[in-house]
Formats: structure tokens, C-alpha cells, sequence
């Protein structure tokens, strides 16, 4: 019964850290859209965080467009 439970006991603890670690993400665009939708949304009655989370969709979602359309276009160049 002891040997069972510290191999039970050695797997979990082995495989726990694995699960939690942090996927690598994408930001680009993200910091500079949220840094322009904090100051927007600061202007507009002290909305700096909600700004701040719009901006970084925004931006994130400009910088996905453009890479896309430069991909496209390095393709169709060559």
C-alpha cells in the first residue's frame, strides 16, 4: 500500500508542473493598441482599463490582418 501510494504520489507531482506551465502568446499589437485604448478610455470618463482591453483586441487583431495581407503579397510576388 505505501509503494502504491508513492509512485501515485511521484507521477502526480511529476506531471502537475508540466500542466501549469504557461503557453508561449501572441501579443503583437496588442501592448501599443492598449496602451492608445488606456488614454482613449481615460479621456472618456476614467475608462482606462476597459480601454485598455478594447485597444489591445484591436491592435492585436490589426496586427494579425496586416501580417496576413503581407504574406499573401510576398506570395503573389515571388
Amino acid at each position: 500500500m505505501k509503494k502504491s501510494m508513492i509512485v501515485a504520489i511521484s507521477v502526480v507531482s511529476a506531471v502537475v508542473p508540466l500542466a501549469v506551465v504557461p503557453q508561449a502568446a501572441e501579443a503583437k499589437g496588442c501592448v501599443k493598441g492598449a496602451a492608445v485604448g488606456a488614454v482613449a478610455g481615460h479621456v472618456a470618463k476614467h475608462h482606462g482599463v476597459l480601454g485598455a482591453i478594447a485597444g489591445c483586441v484591436a491592435g492585436h487583431h490589426l496586427a494579425t490582418k496586416n501580417a496576413k495581407a503581407s504574406a499573401v503579397t510576398t506570395i503573389v510576388s515571388k
